[in-house]
């Protein structure tokens, strides 16, 4: 079953680039993504660039309108995601706590809907 782990924080808190916590940070990304590799459980998984380089789209009676930005107007924003091939939710949970990021913001887990063709 597989597993979305979005990733959720206030831009601007947890370890900054140039900081000597940064180093330490990236490096628990780079051993979780090793680990779920090495473990068969990684499907895909990225970071995304900064909210302020987001753009939402909407049609409304045909027409397409598009707003700089995010379309959720709150302080955490998606960062990034993990999809993950897990056993179950407890497993998913498992994993989803070893993200850096799960220390200073929040990391959402959602399964995937499989679709019966």
């Amino acid at each position: 079953m597989q597993f979305m782990c979005l990733i959720y924080s206030t831009e601007g808190t947890g370890p900054q680039p140039g900081t000597p916590e940064f180093g330490p940070f990236m490096k628990g990304y780079q051993d979780f993504t090793q680990k779920v590799k090495d473990e068969g459980k990684l499907v895909a998984g990225d970071a995304l660039q900064a909210v302020s380089t987001a753009t939402t789209v909407t049609v409304r009676d045909g027409k397409t309108e598009t707003m700089d930005g995010p379309f959720a107007e709150t302080k955490e924003q998606l960062g990034g995601y993990y999809l993950l091939d897990c056993a179950d939710l407890d497993e998913a949970l498992k994993y989803a706590a070893l993200i850096p990021t799960a220390d200073y913001g929040r990391i959402e887990v959602r399964p995937i809907v499989v679709w019966d063709n």
